[in-house]
């Protein structure tokens, strides 16, 4: 047991469970004791794990800015998938709404995802400000759906999605992975939406842990963590639910724009 790691995760859908119960069995038969806690919110995961109930969290990009801002940037990170690093969001619009630059989304209403998604709200409004989007002269169209879940759920997307598409807002902020997935499935009218603009990347989930954690447990959980492999069919089951490829070392420079959008709006 002198291994024994516990790990927090956010419950944003049932699939999770399956997730981290294969993961689980996958440690243990790595020879690592890892159990896991699930939390409805990453709020209380982040609580947690400043109070030391837990080892590790894996965090939202907005989860893991917040630990290193509790720790005072001491906290321990640990990995990421592949499919964190250079995420990106879209500015979509209705073609028929006449906007051909960022510069005519003045006066118009862009739909927006939630206030804890870094993907369909925190960061493309930093980054439509920082482009000089005179944001005052928008009218956003909010939609605070699964709060306390960072937009995992990505169900404000699909409420942007669709406000867009019927016509109460003439735009709409959405990340990659949601924009790609309803176009493939057939439920974007691509003769009425269009995307008008793709940030810049950033990046997102990743493993926390505190400065606390000894340094055998950290690096047992990452070497049995990037042992897995695609190959292996028993590992790809589990690595495609959680969506990624490969699992690969931390990188702090795709969550400096979240650092600078919170000290923007005074939030953390």
């Amino acid at each position: 047991m002198g291994h024994s790691i516990l790990m927090g995760a956010v419950a944003y859908d049932p699939k999770v469970v399956t997730i981290w119960e294969g993961i689980r069995t996958y440690f243990r038969d790595a020879g690592l004791e890892f159990d896991f806690a699930l939390f409805s919110n990453y709020e209380r995961q982040v609580e947690e794990l400043v109070a030391g109930h837990i080892d590790i969290a894996w965090n939202t990009p907005l989860g893991h800015v917040r630990v290193q801002r509790r720790t005072g940037g001491r906290s321990l990170s640990l990995g990421m998938r592949d499919s964190d690093r250079d995420f990106h969001a879209k500015v979509i619009v209705r073609r028929d709404a006449g906007i051909r630059s960022l510069g005519d989304l003045a006066g118009k209403t862009l739909a927006v995802g939630s206030r804890d998604s870094t993907q369909a709200r925190i960061l493309p409004l930093h980054f439509l400000r920082q482009e000089g989007v005179a944001l005052e002269k928008v009218t956003l169209l909010p939609f605070d759906t699964d709060l306390g879940k960072h937009g995992d759920t990505g169900t404000s997307e699909l409420d942007v999605l669709r406000a867009v598409a019927d016509g109460r807002a003439e735009a709409g902020t959405v990340g990659d992975l949601v924009w790609v997935t309803e176009q493939a499935a057939g439920r974007v009218d691509a003769k009425r939406v269009e995307v008008l603009w793709t940030t810049p990347g950033f990046d997102h989930c990743m493993f926390d842990a505190l400065p606390t954690l000894d340094e055998s447990r950290a690096r047992a959980f990452q070497d049995a963590l990037f042992a897995m492999s695609w190959d292996q069919p028993s590992h790809r089951r589990l690595l495609e639910l959680e969506g990624l490829r490969q699992w690969l070392p931390p990188r702090e420079t795709g969550y400096e724009s979240l650092r600078a959008a919170l000290d923007e709006t005074g939030g953390w």
